[in-house]
């Protein structure tokens, strides 16, 4: 029977194993993700151009920040035709050796800080060379990169597409031309995408960017304008520099214990536990040993499953110091002060920046700044941004940690307005931002903040001593407004109190104008006493 006749006899033909392992093959990590490009930012047109953008502005701060310059980024959005757009990332940068550029922008999963414990805007390696993949799916073109490394040197220009079966870049341009920047990057990307204004636009990113970033500079140039929006500097200092850390013990799981042992470069336990870890000392990694009942003078290479589960179960039951801080990069209460001062209208700010917690081993911190007053509408729901290692998050606010931590304060204890589970009423810019060396995102899209309880503690207390301040502004606030309508009141009044008492004590009219005179002195002192 022939499998035509199988089908119409209702009948199916069976598979055999041998069949089965014919179609079995491997699945390169870019073909996953170009089937799946929403768990990478890229599930509509509109998210997908502000998703371009991002990624290309974040590799831009990262790498201007780490040769020591002050950004000066240039974003250009063109319009080609219907839905396509060519968007232009230009940063004034260290630039990109020749052979690393080919790898970074046509192949997923490469880069230089996943292995890295320290704060960075990147971590895997996934973010500019996706951006690319997704113009390639979408209109067919190759991003195209222009890179110099100094004045004087070079610039190379490259047209790259990604081969997605095989994760692997494919050049199809590579020259030298002529290019007026002494140094820096240029990637320009074309697409399928929506622009529009408002919440969630390119434009609400940049200014949100300049905010949690007031050392950057930022030239950006929407579809619809043929001039620049030019966001200034608000500060002339860099963020400090992020020092590598190694691993914390009480952040590493029993698997990756397991593997750390196999390819430690140590000869004895004792030695790879101070080596390959960070706040292990001798005396510490001898606790250890002793508590799991192993020799610090084995050989961890040699350590069998059940020896390495009693060493994982030892660390958590030995008390160790908790990492160091100076891997973080805060951006402090004055630059979150700078930030929002220069760009939002308001007549009252302040800002907190928490001192460093723990979550599984990893260090983070939490600051947190508002606005309030001013030009800002005070009948809307307050303006939450949400930040993580100075980036802002615009989608998926109801599953982040950081939106669960503002609704969870009772705000109408601190002069705000609130219904039931939203957020409070009145005329505030609420800002919000975790700084890690490895921020826990929801997705790889990178959009909201794992609701891990260390995290949502440090924002609650945060949160609250921000409140309190505006508490105190409030009622100082409404105070002087009381004050001065009673005042008003005896101001208007005062010469009607002058013709009584002229009436009730026989006063002349000079001695009349006399008793007004002092009573105007008198409301004009406490006045001066209390500006």
């Amino acid at each position: 029977m022939t499998e035509t006749q199988a089908a119409a006899a209702g009948t199916r033909k069976r598979q055999t194993a041998e069949s089965m392992a014919g179609r079995q093959r491997e699945i390169s990590i870019s073909e996953f993700f170009s089937k799946n490009r929403h768990l990478l930012g890229f599930d509509n047109p509109q998210k997908a151009l502000l998703t371009a953008v991002k990624e290309a502005v974040d590799n831009s701060l990262d790498a201007c920040e780490e040769a020591g310059f002050l950004p000066s980024i240039r974003i250009t959005i063109r319009h080609v035709e219907d839905e396509r757009f060519r968007v232009s990332v230009e940063d004034n940068g260290p630039g990109i050796v020749k052979a690393q550029i080919p790898k970074i922008f046509g192949k997923l999963l490469y880069g230089s800080k996943f292995h890295i414990l320290k704060q960075s805007r990147g971590q895997q390696g996934i973010g500019i060379s996706a951006a690319g993949m997704y113009g390639l799916l979408t209109t067919g073109k190759p991003i195209v990169i222009t890179s110099r490394t100094g004045a004087g040197k070079p610039a190379h220009y490259y047209e790259i597409q990604i081969d997605t079966r095989k994760n692997t870049p494919q050049i199809i341009t590579d020259r030298i031309v002529d290019w007026e920047s002494p140094h820096g990057t240029r990637v320009e990307i074309e697409l399928v995408g929506t622009y529009k204004k408002g919440r969630h636009s390119v434009e609400d990113y940049v200014r949100q960017t300049a905010i949690a970033n007031p050392h950057c500079e930022i030239f950006y140039t929407p579809p619809d304008a043929d001039e620049p929006l030019h966001l200034v500097r608000g500060s002339d200092l860099l963020p400090p520099e992020p020092r590598e850390i190694k691993p914390h013990p009480y952040g590493v799981e029993l698997g990756v214990l397991i593997r750390m042992m196999k390819e430690t470069s140590a000869r004895q336990l004792g030695a790879a536990l101070q080596k390959d870890f960070s706040r292990v000392s001798a005396k510490v990694a001898a606790e250890i040993c002793k508590a799991a009942g192993l020799r610090p003078s084995a050989n961890p290479r040699t350590l069998q499953g059940p020896e390495t589960e009693r060493l994982y179960k030892a660390i958590n039951s030995v008390k160790i110091m908790s990492p160091a801080t100076n891997c973080l990069s805060p951006i402090g209460e004055e630059q979150v002060l700078a930030g929002l001062r220069k760009e939002i209208d308001a007549d009252f700010f302040t800002a907190v920046t928490r001192t460093p917690a723990v979550y599984r081993g990893n260090p983070f911190q939490v600051e947190v700044g508002l606005a309030y007053g001013g030009r800002l509408a005070g009948d809307e729901l307050v303006d939450l941004l949400r930040f993580a290692n100075r980036v802002p998050l615009q989608y998926q606010q109801s599953a982040c940690a950081i939106t669960r931590a503002v609704l969870a304060i009772d705000w109408r204890g601190y002069g705000l307005t609130q219904s039931k589970g939203a957020l409070p009423t009145g005329p505030l810019v609420l800002f919000v931002h975790m700084a890690s060396v490895w921020v826990p995102f929801t997705s790889e899209s990178k959009e909201s903040v794992a609701a891990y309880p260390e995290i949502l503690r440090e924002l609650r207390l945060a949160l609250q001593e921000c409140g309190r301040k505006l508490a105190a502004h409030i009622r100082a606030h409404r105070r002087a407004a009381e004050e001065e309508k009673k005042k008003s009141y005896i101001e208007k009044y005062i010469p009607h109190i002058g013709i009584a008492l002229r009436e009730i004590l026989a006063l002349s009219e000079n001695e009349e104008q006399e008793v007004v005179t002092t009573l105007v002195d008198i409301l004009e002192r406490s006045r001066s006493r209390e500006r």
